[in-house]
C-alpha cells in the first residue's frame, strides 16, 4: 500500500496520508515522500494549490510508534539527523511555492500539528481533537515550535505545549492555528471556495505574495526597498500587464479558467 497518495485534479495536487490503520502516523519513509513532493518546484509549477489530508479516522496522530521505538537506541548524532529530516519536512510545506490547504479531522497530535502549522490555510471538522503530546512522553515539541508559533498566539502556545492537554477545533481556531471549523460537508465546501478564489488569482502573484509575506515578517525594518521593487516589477510583468488590462477591459484574465 502506498504510504502517501498523490492525485492530480484540475490543476490541484491532492496529497493524502495513507496509513489509516495507525491514524496516519508518520515514519522516516513518509517524511521522505512528503518532503520530496513539497520540494519539487518544477512539478508544483503545473498546479495552483496543494490539498493535504489524511485517509481513515484521523488526519495525523504524529510519529509512528515503531519509528519512535527505533529512536531509543539512536546516538545523539543519529537523532540530530532524524530531527533535521523532520524539520525539513515542515519547512518544505511552509515554503512550498504554491498555497497548501490542510483538511483536518479526527486526531491531530504531535508532529501532526507541525503539518497543520506549516500549511497556509487550514480547515478542520468540528470534532477534531488536537494535542501537543510530546511532554507526556518526556519529550519536547521542538522542531514544530518555529512553525506553530508563527500561527498560534503566545498565550495558547505556552499553555498547550507545557500541559500537553487535548484541545478542541474551536480552541485551535481561536488561537489562530486554523482558519475554519465546521461539519465535514462544510469543510469540503470551504475548501472548494478557497480553491475557486485561488483560481481567480494570478499564479505568479500568489507565489510572490507567499515569499513576500515571509520576508516582511523576518525583516520588519527592511521592507521599503523590497516592497517597492516587488510591485514595480509585477506591474511591468506579463502577468501583471494582463491582469490590469483585463480589469480595464472588463474581461477575465487569461489564467482564470474557472
Amino acid at each position: 500500500m502506498n504510504l502517501v497518495l498523490i492525485e492530480k485534479k484540475n490543476k490541484i495536487l491532492e496529497v493524502t496520508l495513507n496509513r489509516p490503520e495507525i491514524h496516519n502516523a508518520f515514519n522516516a519513509e513518509v517524511i521522505k515522500i512528503l518532503t520530496k513532493t513539497f520540494s519539487d518546484k518544477k512539478m508544483l509549477n503545473d498546479f495552483r494549490a496543494v490539498i493535504l489530508r489524511g485517509n481513515g479516522p484521523s488526519f495525523c496522530s504524529g510519529g509512528d510508534l515503531e519509528w519512535m521505538r527505533s529512536m531509543i537506541d539512536y546516538s545523539k548524532k543519529q537523532n540530530m539527523k532524524d530531527a533535521e529530516a523532520l524539520y525539513n519536512l515542515f519547512y518544505s510545506i511552509f515554503t512550498c511555492s504554491i498555497p497548501v490547504i490542510g483538511k483536518l479531522h479526527g486526531n491531530v497530535r504531535g508532529g501532526g500539528l507541525g503539518l497543520t502549522a506549516a500549511c497556509d490555510i487550514v480547515a478542520a471538522v468540528e470534532d477534531t481533537k488536537f494535542g501537543f503530546s510530546e511532554a507526556h512522553l518526556g519529550l519536547v515539541p521542538s522542531v514544530i515550535c518555529p512553525f506553530v508559533t508563527r500561527k498560534m498566539n503566545e498565550s495558547s502556545v505556552r499553555e498547550l505545549m507545557i500541559t500537553g492537554k487535548v484541545f478542541t477545533a474551536k480552541r485551535a481556531y481561536d488561537s489562530g492555528l486554523i482558519h475554519f471549523v465546521g461539519s465535514a460537508a462544510e469543510v469540503d465546501n470551504y475548501v472548494v471556495e478557497i480553491i475557486s478564489n485561488i483560481h481567480k488569482c494570478g499564479p505568479e502573484a500568489i507565489q510572490i505574495t507567499k515569499s513576500l509575506i515571509d520576508f516582511v515578517i523576518k525583516n520588519p525594518t527592511k521592507t521599503k526597498a523590497k516592497t517597492i521593487k516587488v510591485i514595480a516589477e509585477k506591474r511591468v510583468s506579463k502577468e501583471g500587464q494582463e491582469g490590469m488590462r483585463a480589469f480595464l477591459e472588463k474581461r477575465s484574465p487569461n489564467w482564470r479558467t474557472h
